[in-house]
């Protein structure tokens, strides 16, 4: 059936994304028919957040296998899979999705498979959008009254099935009344912070303050932060978080200032083959995202550019993650280790 969110749309016969790209300059959506253009919108950054990421991919791979007919089978899908699990590399939430789907057609094939595939990917989109909810709810619990909370990069409607993760948790503080101001890092080299996260909330009335990434440190010790909330993409089994490049700096600077650091992801962050941080594949991009903005050039052509799109975030430096089932308070691989327990009994 058709499902509609603010950034992934369903139509049972191909999807449609909002092209991040783009915003808030202009709004365009592309047309998905195949494991391919997912990819390719997943590469480019057309969709981008770890939960849109898995949906996308879940939704790209029923798509595959719908065009396939009578030929699909887990085999036939084999190059659309390696296509789809290649184009970013650091999302838990891609693997996730494309696992979940491999196993529940496992025993399928031709038409059957695609429209089991088709029912499974619905179910994702629409469990994240439940999940985001619990998790925000949650999550804005653990504010302060009347808190002025810093965000960086986009976890909003935009990185997920709906209401967001970091945003979901900003979302419902703010419909709690509880919430006074949102200040948002600009987030280079994409600007999902100046791009996506303040014309999200600006669309809900929600006060929102755009500052240069390194105004975080100057803001802290001045005592306009109450909070820092943030997403990720990979959450290791003893806590450590894969986020967008920066969120290390800023963990470090809230730790130095005692202010709540914490991390809003769903369960299926959640990494538990991966012992510690260490073992997380940093994504490295293209060097003229940094070189340029807009295109225009801002530094010299030849100039070496190192870009990693993420950073990890030791537990350590981590007040809470929040998630769906539960909040893992000062996480270590004890903590999580339980709540990954607790989900598994309950499963």
């Amino acid at each position: 059936m058709p499902i509609d969110s603010p950034a992934i749309r369903w139509l049972d016969d191909h999807l449609l994304l909002l092209d991040q790209r783009h915003l808030p300059l202009r709004t365009e959506w592309l047309a998905i028919h195949d494991a391919a253009g997912a990819a390719g919108a997943i590469r480019d950054m057309a969709v981008r957040g770890a939960p849109a990421i898995g949906i996308t991919a879940a939704y790209g791979l029923a798509l595959e296998a719908l065009g396939l007919g009578r030929r699909a089978s887990l085999e036939t899908l084999r190059p659309a899979l390696e296509t789809l699990a290649a184009s970013r590399p650091t999302a838990v939430n891609l693997f996730w999705a494309l696992e979940r789907l491999q196993r529940l057609g496992a025993d399928l094939e031709g038409e059957a498979l695609g429209r089991r595939l088709a029912r499974e990917a619905e179910s994702i989109h629409q469990d994240d959008q439940a999940a985001n909810l619990r998790l925000g709810e949650l999550g804005a619990a653990l504010l302060p009254h009347d808190a002025r909370v810093y965000t960086h990069c986009n976890t909003g409607a935009l990185a997920t099935g709906g209401h967001g993760t970091a945003l979901g948790i900003i979302r419902s503080a703010w419909r709690g009344g509880h919430l006074r101001e949102v200040i948002a890092g600009e987030t280079r080299p994409w600007l999902q912070g100046a791009r996506l996260t303040t014309w999200e909330l600006m669309q809900e009335n929600i006060p929102v303050t755009l500052v240069a990434d390194s105004a975080a440190g100057m803001l802290m010790a001045a005592g306009r932060v109450d909070a820092v909330v943030v997403g990720a993409d990979r959450i290791a089994a003893n806590g450590d978080t894969a986020n967008k490049i920066g969120t290390y700096g800023l963990a470090v600077l809230a730790r130095h200032h005692g202010l709540p650091f914490i991390v809003a992801a769903p369960d299926s962050t959640l990494d538990p083959a991966m012992t510690d941080g260490g073992g997380i594949v940093i994504e490295e991009r293209a060097a003229d995202e940094v070189r340029r903005v807009g295109g225009q050039p801002l530094a010299p052509e030849q100039c070496p550019v190192y870009n990693p799109a993420f950073d990890v975030t030791p537990a350590s430096l981590i007040t809470a993650i929040v998630t769906e089932s539960g909040v893992v308070h000062s996480p270590d691989a004890a903590s999580v280790a339980e709540h990954l327990s607790r989900l598994n009994r309950r499963s």
